[in-house]
């Protein structure tokens, strides 16, 4: 069987395309950034690996003594689901960092260009006082139930859901930052843009 021309650029391109996928995929998404950012992402990076760890091997001992030795921990599915909060918002807060948020820059794309630095900057705000807000609104939470105490595991859900006021808070500062960043860069370049 022969390739023809076509086949082999295709291939080429695809063997590009994986390249760098992989990449990027690789890179260190904190390069560039000074050692204090470097080392507030490392301690949340490690606080989301420690939570999705302990859900890993928990979920998996739990599996296992169910099939094996046909008995369960009855506190395997509260602790899965103390250690979920920890785990988003330490997403959402690298994401918010690192400028990986999923967002829908459609509408933003169609208005005039000189509107883009006003509406990126009130996108920041707006991202800013809803994450704010929910801090408090988790803070209140904490406050009313934190204190009761999960069934099984006997930790207050307070460990749980502080994950929210801490997760909110960070991730609203970390708008705070890129909001004042946005401002720096639009007057040391002047194009008013935020990337």
């Amino acid at each position: 069987m022969t390739t023809s021309g076509g086949d082999r650029d295709g291939k080429a391109v695809a063997e590009q395309i994986d390249h760098s996928a992989r990449k990027l995929e690789l890179a260190d998404p904190d390069a560039g950034l000074g050692r204090l950012d470097r080392g507030i992402n490392r301690v949340i990076e490690a606080i989301g690996v420690l939570a999705l760890a302990s859900i890993v091997l928990v979920v998996f001992a739990n599996a296992s003594s169910r099939y094996l030795l046909n008995s369960s921990f009855s506190w395997a599915e509260e602790m899965v689901q103390m250690s979920l909060p920890w785990l988003a918002m330490a997403g959402v807060f690298l994401s918010v960092r690192r400028g990986t948020v999923i967002r829908i820059d459609f509408f933003f794309e169609k208005m005039p260009r000189w509107m883009h630095g006003f509406v990126a900057r009130a996108g920041l705000a707006f991202n800013c006082l809803v994450l704010a807000t929910m801090a408090v609104v988790s803070f209140d939470f904490v406050q009313m139930f934190g204190g009761d105490m999960a069934l099984y595991v006997g930790l207050p859900m307070g460990v749980s859901t502080s994950a929210l006021v801490f997760g909110a808070a960070g991730a609203a500062m970390a708008y705070a930052a890129a909001f004042v960043g946005a401002f720096r860069q639009s007057s040391g370049t002047g194009s008013g843009q935020n990337g």
